[in-house]
């Protein structure tokens, strides 16, 4: 799970920010909160509002920015993805600074660098208990690498000796603790559980999702061979009003996908490198899955089926064919599954697009109702003023996003005075918590209209 989220000078953010998913003093709602781990617990959801160019997507971009460093990391001779804040004089100068505070495994960490385009400058892993912070590897802004803490966890002198050879050899440009999975250092060690539970939260657990984004994981990639998940496919998109009868996946023949053969061929060799492993590619028309079948590559495509009416007859349609609020509906239905599965953090940038607030309202209901007993979260930014009531969310749970001459801030409705009761919607429309746009003055934007359209 996200404890707190951290960022300075990146994007529109120049002064150090923090996103926070500790719950406040509030005791209603408590089925909000995930289970306590080492004396720390988190909020099942949060969502920000904010104004049209507050920052809101600039949030999701620097959490989305920092797993793409740990995951994909950068390539030799390539300049690190660097997006300072632009409108301070000396702020392209200076370093940018992101920070996860984290629950991974058993345990909760902070997890940290410091960055330019040349190089990472520092970086830190530490675990957090209930008395104390940790130090497990540390690095300077001379790219030297303090890992007492992993050395004293390997005996062995040849165990010892890798992680030294890996920490000198680590490129200034690329995180430590992507180069401990890129050196495979786990099949040569005895012990770096803490590097590897780390690493797989960023990999496995946070997933985020920007607006034009179709989420690609998940139990998309099992409806073939798995017929619960399939009967709870087919009944969210019944309750959420779709008009569809059923899902069904659908053999397509190799010859007769209009696809570049390069990207063929990249994903034959995805598919057969992995064991059972499954590709998805989505394009504007359709979606198809891709798996290994008897030693030959099988490719099928997602349909949806309308009953044709005076008959027992199905009509099938692709993705194209469905409305965007569908296909959007159809996207959000394996993210809702996903997160009752447990152990995922979605973060999802302007959620709204193209669905009904209504619809909107009742994910996040029925997410909060039947996550109860499952660790997870769900983030979200979005603009629908529908879901700022205390009937669904906590006070806690409610973030507004402002920006002014020291770039975005963040600040959460439990900083405000306000009573469990309260209908809070129409202060936040009034401007009471500031994140709502700033209009000008109307006469003079008609006066300039009716002057240069003559």
């Amino acid at each position: 799970m996200l404890i707190r989220f951290s960022v300075e000078n990146c994007f529109s953010f120049l002064e150090r920010a923090t996103f926070s998913m500790i719950p406040g003093l509030g005791r209603l709602k408590k089925e909000h909160i995930n289970a306590r781990k080492h004396g720390v617990t988190t909020l099942k959801t949060a969502i920000a509002f904010g104004a049209n160019a507050s920052g809101k997507s600039n949030l999701v971009k620097a959490i989305a920015l920092g797993k793409q460093m740990v995951v994909n990391g950068t390539l030799n001779g390539q300049k690190v993805t660097y997006a300072p804040y632009r409108l301070s004089k000396d702020a392209p100068k200076q370093d940018t600074r992101i920070e996860y505070e984290i629950q991974a495994g058993r345990k909760n960490y902070a997890y940290g660098f410091v960055f330019n385009e040349e190089r990472i400058v520092e970086e830190w892993l530490y675990e957090i208990t209930n008395k104390e912070e940790k130090m497990l590897f540390e690095r300077s802004d001379t790219n030297t690498f303090d890992i007492a803490p992993l050395l004293h966890k390997n005996t062995k002198a040849e165990h010892k000796q890798f992680l030294q050879f890996v920490a000198k050899a680590t490129p200034e440009n690329q995180l430590l603790l992507r180069e401990m999975i890129v050196r495979r250092v786990r099949e040569n060690v005895e012990d770096i559980r803490d590097v590897i539970a780390v690493y797989n939260w960023f990999e496995q657990s946070l997933k985020v999702l920007l607006p034009n984004e179709r989420y690609k994981e998940g139990i998309s990639t099992e409806l073939v061979n798995n017929e619960q998940l399939h009967n709870i496919f087919e009944q969210l998109l019944d309750y959420f009003g779709t008009g569809i009868d059923g899902i069904e996946l659908q053999d397509v023949d190799v010859k007769s996908l209009n696809v570049p053969q390069q990207l063929l061929e990249q994903i034959r060799n995805d598919v057969f490198a992995k064991r059972n492993a499954r590709v998805i590619l989505q394009t504007s028309e359709n979606t198809f899955f891709f798996s290994k079948d008897k030693g030959a590559l099988q490719i099928q495509k997602f349909m949806t089926k309308h009953k044709i009416r005076g008959t027992k007859d199905y009509e099938f349609f692709d993705t194209k064919d469905e409305s965007d609020g569908t296909n959007k509906i159809i996207d959000f239905v394996p993210v809702l599954i996903d997160l009752l599965r447990g152990n995922n953090v979605f973060v999802i940038d302007e959620m709204e697009r193209s669905l009904h607030p209504n619809l909107i309202y009742d994910i996040f209901d029925i997410y909060l109702r039947s996550a109860t007993d499952v660790q997870s979260q769900l983030i979200v930014t979005t603009h629908e003023s529908s879901l700022l009531t205390q009937k669904l969310v906590r006070k806690d749970e409610v973030w507004f996003i402002t920006k002014d001459e020291n770039g975005t801030q963040l600040h959460s409705l439990e900083e405000y005075n306000v009573r469990f009761d309260k209908e809070i919607r129409k202060d936040y429309l009034l401007g009471r918590y500031k994140a709502i746009p700033r209009l000008g003055d109307r006469d003079e934007a008609l006066a300039c209209i009716k002057l240069n359209t003559k």
